[in-house]
């Protein structure tokens, strides 16, 4: 006799996604669905498989609502640097770019390589492998092609605006002046097919540093940074009228310009509010009233005044960044470290020559020492800390630390140095010289050999606990799948639900619902609940293990074959016990399972309605 149920979860500590308080109780699965729920659930059948989660808290599995893994995911449909901190659902196409019109390969033009290498920091040779998957060339020919893959987490894309700009326009024409009324309609029509083909919303971009990395484009930004009011407008009413969302990534440097965009999520101002998720509130080192402006903002937006439906993502951990030498996406920000990356990643010589240039180190020093320039990288050598390097002794700490050793060095006092390969290191640099030229000079002497970090914010957890919690914003901007070698958020869920832990279980369940029905509604996505039907995708975690992560610790560098590169991830080991997706166990003590990337399971998901929302 068939069984009633193909699978029992049992005596597991239930979170359902709706906020509830938990509760102890058994989860049965058939035919990929949530069954049943309740206690003591039997099945009829004698082959029913049963887990015991005695002990762990159960819950919907995790969404990432902002990732760029459509890259890799034409490189590996396991996902699992995500799937292992429990995480099943990846909103994709964010900050204008992505995959949605193909490799749009025309006129010699290589648009995927130009937007991705220097706004994520992926190198051109990975970018080159994903190009070559792209057989498609419009947006349904990408949801059909998302159809026909072994999907792991279920992928939901975006519409990225700088692709739609360089497929009417072309890239060379999308970054130099602005469209024809023909062109813009153009646009239009193409935003309007996406909308109707189900894509869940639209993303735009802002950001006065995303710069393309194809010459002769290396001094411009991606194409949605050129982009009118108007165009932003026109095409915004198509994203309004459909009820979708607009994923957006302001211009911190012109606050007013940013202003005036957000009101655009304003019911009052343009009859029916726009869903607005935008980048990003963080608590910043170098400008530490900030993260209130961002939560003041939104609240103002969101108000009986505006009746906007906007919210701010926020990343759940200190915001460390890494950089290997001078490749880290803080230089952009920097205009005289910016030509360091319009190199490639593998051009040491490119960026030998300009650090050799005597006008180019005079140029640097001056900008290092003014203080008009606002800048997240801080110009600081004490908040500058090694983690790897040739000298040995540099290792852990800080610029600043042996910047002072030198200068005690140079001073007569050779004692200081710890060894001979640290007096050889420090006798070839210049005497006397500046804070800013030992800088270059590491940049220089090492390239990438010399790692190193700092932290940009997020830094007070009692400041991040109310940035997560704040009812005008959502936990996200983990960038998963970009910054291969700069960030490691993967497990930011886990650090949401663990920051929730320390004050009580009435507080993970929020956490929970915000993790998981709260985005899906908002986003129009049919996931993120256990009600009965629904599709099982279920994450099981072990509330003594999240108690004690550390995830600082357990970030690593790790070569991965998929990429045949080193990556910065998390290794949340233990703290996910297991993790089903339609049903099927395809994460179990720290190892993905053979279904995973092999079998369909995700599904690749367009717009759902929000019948319950929040």
């Amino acid at each position: 006799m068939e069984s009633q149920y193909d699978l029992i979860i049992q005596n597991a500590l239930v979170f359902d996604g709706s906020g509830k308080i938990p509760n102890q109780e058994d989860i049965a699965i058939k035919n990929g669905v949530v069954a049943a729920r309740g206690g003591s659930l039997t099945s009829s059948g004698a082959d029913a498989k049963t887990v015991d989660a005695s002990g762990k808290w159960l819950m919907p599995g995790l969404l990432d609502i902002h990732t760029h893994m459509d890259l890799e995911l034409e490189l590996n449909t396991r996902l699992e640097e995500v799937v292992r901190h429990g995480t099943t659902t990846c909103i994709v196409g964010n900050c204008s770019i992505g995959a949605a019109y193909g490799s749009q390969r025309h006129k010699g033009e290589d648009p995927i390589l130009d937007c991705f290498a220097r706004v994520e920091n992926i190198p051109k040779n990975i970018l080159e492998r994903c190009v070559e998957k792209m057989d498609w060339t419009d947006s349904a020919g990408y949801l059909k092609h998302l159809e026909k893959l072994p999907l792991g987490a279920n992928i939901a894309p975006l519409l990225p605006h700088s692709m739609i700009r360089i497929e009417v326009m072309g890239t060379k024409e999308a970054i130099s002046r602005q469209p024809t009324e023909e062109e813009l309609k153009k646009m239009e029509a193409l935003l309007e097919k996406g909308m109707e083909q189900g894509y869940i919303g639209y993303s735009t971009d802002n950001i006065p540093f995303h710069y393309l990395a194809n010459e002769p484009n290396t001094d411009y930004k991606i194409p949605s940074a050129y982009a009118s009011h108007e165009e932003h407008k026109r095409l915004l009413n198509i994203v309004r009228k459909h009820d979708r969302v607009w994923q957006a990534t302001p211009d911190a440097v012109n606050r007013l310009g940013t202003l005036r965009r957000f009101l655009y999520t304003s019911g009052r101002l343009f009859g029916k509010p726009l869903r607005t998720s935008a980048l990003t509130a963080i608590d910043l080192v170098h400008d530490r009233g900030v993260w209130k402006v961002f939560l003041q903002l939104a609240k103002f937006l969101n108000s009986w005044i505006m009746k906007g439906k906007f919210h701010f993502q926020v990343v759940a951990a200190p915001f460390m960044l890494w950089a290997e030498g001078a490749i880290s996406p803080i230089f952009e920000e920097f205009e005289a470290t910016r030509s360091l990356l319009a190199c490639d990643i593998g051009d040491k010589e490119g960026r030998q020559k300009i650090l050799s240039n005597p006008d180019y180190i005079a140029r640097f020093e001056k900008d290092w020492y003014d203080k008009k320039i606002v800048s997240t990288f801080q110009r600081d050598l004490r908040v500058m800390e090694v983690d790897s390097c040739p000298v040995a002794e540099w290792c852990g700490e800080t610029g600043q630390m042996i910047f002072d050793r030198l200068r005690k060095f140079q001073a007569g006092d050779t004692s200081v140095a710890r060894s001979e390969k640290e007096q050889t290191e420090l006798n070839k640099i210049e005497n006397g010289v500046s804070e800013a030229r030992f800088f270059l000079h590491l940049l220089k002497e090492y390239d990438r050999e010399i790692r190193w970090h700092m932290v940009v914010g997020n830094d007070r957890p009692d400041v991040l606990e109310k940035m997560l919690f704040d009812k005008n914003t959502l936990p996200g901007f983990n960038d998963s799948g970009a910054h291969l070698i700069n960030l490691a958020f993967f497990d930011g869920n886990l650090l949401t639900l663990q920051i929730a832990q320390k004050d009580s279980l009435e507080k993970v369940a929020v956490a929970v619902r915000r993790l998981t029905k709260e985005p899906a509604e908002f986003f129009g996505m049919n996931v993120g609940t256990l009600d009965i039907g629904a599709q099982a995708d279920i994450t099981i975690i072990d509330p003594k293990e999240l108690r004690d992560y550390d995830s600082v610790t357990n970030r690593k560098m790790v070569y991965r074959e998929v990429f045949d590169a080193e990556q910065l991830v998390n290794r949340s080991d233990n703290v996910v016990s297991n993790v089903f997706i339609a049903g099927t166990e395809v994460w179990k003590k720290n190892e993905a399972l053979e279904p995973l990337g092999k079998t369909r399971l995700g599904r690749h998901l367009t717009f759902h309605g929000r019948p319950n929302e929040l």
